[in-house]
């Protein structure tokens, strides 16, 4: 700036007593791991929701980025995943749209891949608890079913479920004893990792 003239020469030379050079964001790694945490939380409490991990892949794929907009770009990635976030670990959608240095393809996951294109945050909450469900093969409750691994009561699942007209290929909703399960599997009921927010509170929050 000073060849260009753009900034006095005398000037430059009494402010720069002792220069700290900042490498970009690209270069910290462990800066990214700690602002990725940072930036979940505060967005997760701002919705009023409660996001208790990471999954690996989505914060390699947030290490691998060029981040040409820096902290910012960071930020408003961060915060879009948080809106996609129905359970209690960051959405792997997170980083369906971004672009990493191995290559131009968005990073995507094998799930992703046969997702329709979203549009609507209804839409979001609707793929994001069918992926769930595919890949707990359709059993709602239990320690492992799709509800304990959104953060939802098993009742609170169903109910979306049935109100979002997401319902099995291979058959419908059976009661069995305590539990919920897709097809012709029969589960326990289980609990959620942590209480979830109303979602009629979420939704108004988020079109508020």
């Amino acid at each position: 700036m000073v060849e260009e003239r753009k900034f006095r020469a005398d000037l430059y030379y009494r402010l720069n007593v002792f220069p700290i050079t900042v490498p970009p964001l690209r270069e910290r790694g462990d800066d990214i791991t700690l602002l990725t945490e940072h930036f979940v939380q505060k967005f997760a409490k701002r919705l009023g929701k409660s996001i208790d991990s990471i999954p690996v892949e989505v914060m390699e794929s947030l290490k691998r980025h060029d981040w040409p907009g820096n902290i910012r770009e960071l930020q408003n990635v961060i915060e879009r995943g948080v809106i996609m976030t129905t359970g209690c670990v960051l959405s792997l959608q997170t980083t369906a749209s971004m672009k990493v240095n191995e290559g131009t393809a968005p990073v995507r996951t094998l799930a992703d891949a046969e997702r329709p294109a979203i549009k609507t945050l209804v839409d979001a909450e609707r793929e994001h608890i069918t992926a769930t469900l595919r890949e707990t093969n359709w059993v709602v409750g239990g320690p492992r079913g799709a509800a304990t691994q959104l953060g939802l009561p098993r009742t609170t699942l169903i109910a979306m479920m049935q109100r979002l007209g997401i319902s099995s290929t291979v058959g419908s909703i059976t009661p069995t004893g305590n539990g919920h399960a897709f097809g012709s599997g029969a589960v326990q009921s289980g609990h959620s990792c942590r209480p979830p927010v109303p979602y009629e509170r979420t939704v108004k929050r988020l079109i508020s």
